[in-house]
């Protein structure tokens, strides 16, 4: 039997019930493991599985497995397989006929989204966004129109980047950057993207895991006519008439259709 473990601070007891019947342990590192190994009593032995030992580990977990044997995965902070490796192995675990089941801890996605003070009935989790500013910029632009509160993960050396990119691209919505969560140091600071694209860009000093958590496009503040002008013209420079007004659409949770006969209107005022 395969069981992935969430979150080794705040552990549960039905997660400490499965780690000290385990045969086998795999953990996301064997060193920050064996702390709660021996305040615990959990004395399986362990093999690495991140990221980088996953292809190495994974013979050895199925081995075990098919040898009848209880494994454990468990990941030093959050939920495996949430933008952590494990993935493969419950595949894996599954084709071989093997039973699988999870003792879940705290997780950061949830966790971001209930303490945003945002919408969460319907949500959108993006994973980590792109490191390279265009395919985040197309990323942000095809999850603007999603009718969800929006959860991405950051890098802290990209935050400021990511949040302008956000401002500019989904207007301004309401937020929240969430650093920390599921362990000691948690931090949620509230705010619309622009106000904390603004404080982040002056942040240089910022750590840790990050989750951004964005309002739905019905979130935002109702846009002005002149706003709505501007934004519309600033679209329409760099591209089709069509597309300029499904864009701005899109980030302000307006209906395409009207936005599209305004965007007209201005086209032809134009040409007057």
């Amino acid at each position: 039997m395969a069981t992935p473990i969430g979150n080794m601070r705040d552990i549960t007891l039905r997660a400490l019930d499965v780690l000290q019947s385990a045969d086998l342990i795999a953990c996301e590192d064997t060193r920050v493991f064996a702390k709660l190994a021996r305040h615990h009593g959990v004395s399986a032995p362990t093999v690495a599985y991140s990221d980088a030992t996953q292809r190495a580990a994974e013979p050895r977990i199925l081995r075990a497995l098919g040898e009848g044997k209880r494994v454990a995965l468990v990941s030093d902070a959050g939920m495996p397989l949430v933008s952590d490796p494990g993935y493969r192995l419950v595949r894996e675990a599954l084709a071989g006929g093997h039973l699988v089941t999870a003792a879940p801890g705290p997780s950061a996605v949830p966790m971001a989204l209930a303490l945003s003070g945002l919408p969460t009935d319907r949500f959108y989790f993006g994973g980590f966004l792109p490191a390279k500013a265009t395919e985040r910029r197309r990323t942000i632009a095809e999850a603007a129109s999603i009718p969800a509160t929006l959860v991405f993960f950051e890098a802290p050396h990209r935050l400021a980047a990511s949040l302008a990119d956000l401002a500019e691209l989904l207007a301004d919505r309401p937020a929240a950057v969430a650093r920390e969560l599921t362990k000691l140091f948690e931090e949620v600071r509230r705010a619309p993207l622009r106000e904390l694209a603004a404080h982040y860009a002056r942040e240089t000093e910022v750590k840790g895991e990050i989750a951004i958590v964005i309002g739905p496009p019905g979130e935002a503040a109702a846009l002005s006519d002149e706003t709505l002008d501007q934004e519309l013209r600033h679209a329409m420079g760099g591209a089709s008439l069509k597309d300029a007004a499904a864009e701005v659409a899109a980030r302000f949770g307006l209906k395409r259709r009207e936005v599209y006969a305004r965007a007209l209107a201005l086209k032809r005022e134009g040409a007057s």
